[in-house]
């Protein structure tokens, strides 16, 4: 059985799940792929630890402080070469952008192959189930392009600006698959 609660962002309302002691989900309202991990039931229970201490994470996080992922148990739910991809995304700092191709160097080396597709990256990037704690928002495309945000290039341009990332070489694409 899991759990959730709601969360009254700056970016929107937000969904939490939990299995009880660790969170595994968190979701942007209308978000793409939004509860997708989630295989079984979901009751609404808000008076969780592990909720209490995910909103206080969530509260610095939009106060504009940089709290520490790894203050919070997570457990995305997915297979072993997501959980490789989302645990490189918990690397990334605060302010900072990496492109897919470089997760996907990163990936080909830790499987010991000599390259890795992005697209490949992409997916397993766009399917995290834990939104802004595991920081999705922070991959761009090679050219600065910021595509592929399941909760959409709005939200991620506001994530990006609050953390103070450097935006001068990013950009919105005209067109695109995540727009």
């Amino acid at each position: 059985m899991y759990h959730s609660t709601t969360y009254h962002s700056p970016v929107g309302i937000m969904t939490l799940a939990c299995d009880g002691d660790s969170l595994v989900g968190l979701w942007l309202e209308g978000q793409k792929y939004h509860s997708g991990t989630i295989r079984g039931e979901m009751a609404e229970k808000s008076n969780m630890p592990i909720f209490d201490s995910a909103k206080k994470w969530l509260d610095k996080y939009f106060a504009g402080e940089k709290p520490d992922i790894f203050e919070l148990p997570l457990s995305p739910i997915g297979g072993k070469f997501r959980q490789e991809v989302w645990n490189i995304l918990c690397e990334i700092p605060y302010g900072k952008v990496i492109t897919y191709g470089d997760i996907a160097k990163k990936m080909a080396a830790k499987m010991g192959k000599e390259s890795m597709s992005s697209q490949a990256v992409g997916g397993a990037v766009g399917h995290n189930p834990i939104s802004v704690i595991i920081p999705c928002h922070r991959v761009v495309g090679a050219n600065g392009s910021l595509t592929g945000y399941a909760g959409g290039i709005g939200t991620k341009v506001q994530l990006l600006e609050l953390e103070g990332a450097d935006m001068s070489r990013l950009f919105v694409p005209v067109r695109g698959t995540a727009l």
